[in-house]
C-alpha cells in the first residue's frame, strides 16, 4: 500500500510546461466563441435559449442554479450570460487575466446550454469538462498575454502540474471505449453489414446537405462504419501506449512492441478522419471541433514545441537519443 501510495503522490506532482495545455486552451475558447457567435448571428439566442414565456420557442422552466439564480430564462439574464461566455472566452482566448476567464466563461456556457439540451445533443458536456480542468491547470503560464507582461516572452519555460493533461487524455479515451461500447445495434456490427452510416446518412434530421450525404458509395459507408465501431471499441488501448511509453526503459517483448511505434498516430489519424466525414456530411454542432481538439493532450509540451514550434528542448534532445539508443541496443526480455 505504501508503495501504491507513493506512486500515486508522485503522479500527482508531476510538473511539465505549460505548452499543450495552453495550446489546448486557445482552441478550446476559440470554440466556445465561435459556437456563441454563429448562435447569435443565426438568430437563435432566443428562441433556443429565452422561456417561451418570454418568447422562446420552448418552456424551458428555471434553469441551472445560476439561471435561476439571476431571475430564469428571461432576455435579460439569457444575454447577459452570452456577453459574459463572449468576454471570457475572448479573454481565455489570449490568456489575459489568469484562470477567472475560464470560470466565467464556463459558468456562462453551462448556464445556457443547461437551460435547452436538445439544442446540442449533450455534446456541450465536452467543452465544460475541458473548462473545468483548464480552470483547474496552469494553462496561461504561456502563450499567453499574462506570460508576455511578466516574464517578457509568449514561450514561458515555467512548469505546472500535469495531472489535468492526463485526466483530459483519460476523457477522451473513456468517450471513445463508452461510444463504441453503447453500439449495440444490429447495423454497427457485421451480422447487419457495417450498415450504420447508411442509414445515419438517410436520416435527414442532422443531415447539412441530402444531395452530398446520398452520393457517398455503399461500400464507403460500410468500411467507415466498421473502422468507426472498432476504433472506438479499441481506444482503451491508449491506456498500455500511455504505460509503456511512460516507462519504455523497463524490459519486456509487449513494451518493446508498442514503444517501436508510436501508436497514438495512427490512432489520432483515423479519428481526424472520422471527424472530418462528420464535419462535411452532419452538422451536430461542435462536437467534433472540440472532439479533435482533446488531441492536443495525446502529446507533451517537448514534442508540441519541437513539431509545431521548431523548439526542442535540451532535455527532450537527451531524452530522444537516450530512448532511440536503449531501444536499439537493449536486448528484449520476456514480459
Amino acid at each position: 500500500m505504501r508503495a501504491a501510495w507513493q506512486r500515486w503522490q508522485a503522479w500527482v506532482l508531476r510538473r511539465e510546461r505549460a505548452t499543450t495545455l495552453a495550446l489546448f486552451r486557445v482552441l478550446v475558447s476559440a470554440i466556445v466563441l465561435g459556437s456563441l457567435l454563429s448562435a447569435a448571428a443565426a438568430g437563435v439566442i432566443d428562441v433556443t435559449w429565452v422561456d417561451a414565456a418570454y418568447g422562446g420557442m420552448l418552456s424551458l422552466g428555471s434553469g441551472n442554479w445560476l439561471v435561476s439564480l439571476l431571475g430564469g430564462p428571461a432576455p435579460p439574464v439569457v444575454w447577459g450570460l452570452f456577453a459574459v461566455g463572449v468576454a471570457g472566452a475572448s479573454l481565455s482566448l489570449i490568456g489575459l487575466g489568469g484562470r477567472w476567464p475560464l470560470f466565467a466563461t464556463l459558468q456562462a456556457y453551462r448556464g445556457l446550454t443547461s437551460l435547452n439540451p436538445t439544442a446540442s445533443g449533450g455534446f456541450d458536456n465536452l467543452l465544460t469538462i475541458a473548462l473545468w480542468l483548464l480552470f483547474l491547470s496552469g494553462c496561461n503560464a504561456t502563450l499567453s498575454v499574462d506570460a508576455r507582461r511578466k516574464e517578457g516572452t509568449w514561450f514561458s519555460q515555467r512548469s505546472v502540474a500535469a495531472w489535468p493533461r492526463y485526466l483530459l487524455i483519460l476523457q477522451l479515451i473513456v468517450m471513445y471505449t463508452a461510444t463504441g461500447l453503447q453500439k449495440v445495434s444490429l447495423s454497427w456490427t457485421p451480422m447487419g453489414g457495417y450498415t450504420a452510416l447508411y442509414y445515419v446518412l438517410h436520416d435527414p434530421t442532422w443531415l447539412r446537405s441530402e444531395q452530398l450525404a446520398w452520393s457517398v458509395p455503399l461500400t464507403v459507408l460500410r468500411v467507415g462504419t466498421a473502422v468507426t465501431w472498432h476504433w472506438e471499441q479499441l481506444t482503451c488501448l491508449l491506456l498500455a501506449v500511455f504505460y509503456f511509453r511512460a516507462t519504455w526503459e523497463r524490459p519486456g517483448r509487449l513494451r518493446a512492441a508498442f514503444n517501436r511505434w508510436d501508436l497514438r498516430l495512427p490512432w489520432a489519424l483515423i479519428g481526424a478522419s472520422l471527424h472530418l466525414g462528420i464535419l462535411i456530411l452532419i452538422d451536430v454542432g461542435p462536437f467534433s471541433l472540440v472532439s479533435l481538439a482533446y488531441y492536443v493532450n495525446l502529446f507533451t509540451p517537448d514534442e508540441i514545441e519541437a513539431q509545431l514550434f521548431g523548439r526542442p528542448s535540451a532535455a527532450w534532445r537527451a531524452w530522444r537519443k537516450r530512448r532511440t539508443a536503449g531501444s536499439r541496443s537493449r536486448p528484449i526480455a520476456t514480459s
